[in-house]
């Protein structure tokens, strides 16, 4: 299986091809040292896509040589590219200060790792989601099946795993579900893209509703090497935005899967912003779905449960870096 090399790339609307794109669903990866949760991401979701565009760029791990292993596994589901330029890392003063049509921008490179696929529906998958099998299919199914609107944004959750002091599963209380609607399906058309924005690459909806879909996989990066924190380069930016979210999860205590529940659980004036905000319409949507999603005592039986073969492919043994505070999952 070649791997392209791409250099110099500046990205165009139209290479987004819209009226040449194929039905089904195309997910789309910029990968930089995801080597810890990598294969376990992609064997997890390779059978509920029709492809699976995998960008690596400036990795000094594994994950060329694991993806390029994949790429002839699953050939032609999976196909891999290497960005080969610097790109800048989110949340730096160089990432605010250059253009997202550069390729050196996260803008440019997301972009062109969207317009490498081929099919009417994609979704961005990144390297630490472990799949929720039944979930992922239902979904999959029904946009295959048309009962999923085309002008829909279809926004999915993940829940954030952690170690607690005694080496076992939590959920960090400052930062306990990944995914608060930029995230999900969406049928690619000419505005679809990813656009500049001084903190991160922003996703453009061009108009698209959002709609909460559910849980749909279970986010590893905070169990990935540097607590998935090395890629923003904090040591060369201490002011980074990214700096302050490390060190609120370092100071955070876990919390057990019913723990999570009861904090989730929305009150009354949460219920009430609802009738204001589209927004907040969502993030209660996906706080009250935790609990059904999720209604066993440990997140042991929970991933057990929900994601069959979970300890063979993401080999989350009781490895234990971050300093956490004590909280009640310590127990």
């Amino acid at each position: 299986m070649q791997i392209e090399t791409v250099t110099g790339y500046v990205f165009r609307p139209d290479h987004l091809r819209v009226d040449a794109r194929k039905p089904g669903i195309s997910a789309f990866m910029r990968i930089r040292n995801g080597a810890d949760f990598v294969e376990a991401t992609i064997r997890s979701h390779v059978e509920f896509y029709d492809e699976i565009v995998a960008v690596h760029n400036q990795c000094q791990d594994d994950t060329p040589a694991i993806l390029a292993r994949l790429a002839q596994e699953f050939a032609p589901r999976i196909r891999v590219f290497h960005y080969t330029d610097r790109v800048q890392p989110l949340g730096s003063k160089a990432h605010a200060e250059t253009p997202g049509d550069s390729p050196e921008s996260m803008v440019n490179y997301s972009n062109f790792a969207l317009a490498r696929t081929r099919h009417q529906w994609a979704v961005k998958l990144d390297d630490d989601h472990l799949a929720i099998p039944s979930a992922v299919r239902r979904v999959c199914d029904d946009l295959r099946a048309g009962r999923l609107d085309e002008g829909t944004l279809h926004c999915f959750s993940g829940v954030n795993l952690a170690r607690n002091k005694m080496g076992r599963l939590a959920i960090p209380a400052v930062d306990p579900v990944s995914g608060g609607g930029d995230i999900g399906y969406f049928r690619v058309t000419p505005a679809t893209r990813f656009y500049h924005d001084p903190r991160f690459e922003r996703f453009g909806r061009a108009g698209l509703d959002r709609r909460f879909v559910g849980y749909l996989y279970w986010h590893l990066k905070f169990l990935k090497s540097g607590e998935g924190f090395v890629n923003y380069e904090l040591d060369d930016n201490p002011d980074s935005r990214f700096a302050r979210k490390q060190a609120r999860f370092r100071n955070s205590w876990l919390m057990s899967l019913p723990e999570a529940r009861a904090a989730l659980a929305p009150g009354p004036m949460a219920r009430l912003a609802t009738l204001f905000s589209a927004k907040n319409r969502l993030l209660i949507e996906r706080a009250t779905a935790l609990a059904p999603s999720f209604p066993d005592d440990a997140l042991e039986d929970a991933l057990d449960r929900v994601s069959p073969g979970w300890r063979d492919i993401a080999r989350l043994g009781p490895r234990y870096d971050a300093p956490h505070s004590r909280g009640p999952a310590d127990d």
